[in-house]
């Protein structure tokens, strides 16, 4: 018999400890309700592409390239660095931005830093244009025009006919047409 008084206890410590669970199961759900709240809220980061960052630094001597490598190196994200102290390139590959390159570059190095301004001149129809030819540009680069004067980017990229229209009717070309 005192056995079966055993099993009703413990049949009844069941029932109560079930009916404790339930304050256990509700507090877990406004917990559990709290948390997704906090995470919807949460703004999540936009994964970054990777990217090719070209920077353009004076590096006169070997000290120089080994400061410009060193001040991108450490950078998070960085896969590869690339100096070329003839051409005065840095190139950085990474999931980086480049504005944040730059601007690190600058100041670590305490040089004076810009994005490369050229292009290969087999991208633009007239390399030889005025604003876009630079005699400072690297071998086989010219001056990007579209960063450069987006007045001349128009005559570099235009051919031959349209430039001879454009020109034919202008204010500034002296052979011009008059039509009163």
């Amino acid at each position: 018999v005192k056995q079966g008084e055993g099993k009703k206890r413990n049949s009844s410590k069941r029932s109560n400890t079930h009916g404790g669970m339930g304050v256990l199961d509700d507090s877990f759900d406004r917990i559990s309700d709290m948390l997704y709240y906090v995470k919807s809220k949460r703004k999540f980061k936009k994964h970054k592409q990777l990217q090719t960052v070209e920077i353009r630094v004076k590096m006169d001597c070997e000290g120089c390239e080994r400061k410009v490598r060193n001040s991108v190196q450490g950078m998070k994200d960085v896969t590869e660095v690339v100096v070329e102290p003839k051409k005065s390139k840095l190139t950085v590959t990474g999931y980086v931005e480049p504005g944040k390159v730059l601007k690190r570059v600058i100041h670590k190095t305490g040089k004076k830093a810009e994005m490369w301004p050229f292009v290969p001149y087999t991208l633009v129809d007239h390399p030889y244009v005025q604003g876009v030819y630079d005699k400072k540009a690297p071998p086989g680069y010219v001056r990007n025009a579209a960063v450069a004067n987006p007045a001349t980017s128009q005559l570099a990229r235009a051919s031959s006919e349209e430039v001879r229209y454009v020109s034919a009717f202008s204010d500034e070309n002296p052979n011009a047409c008059a039509v009163m």
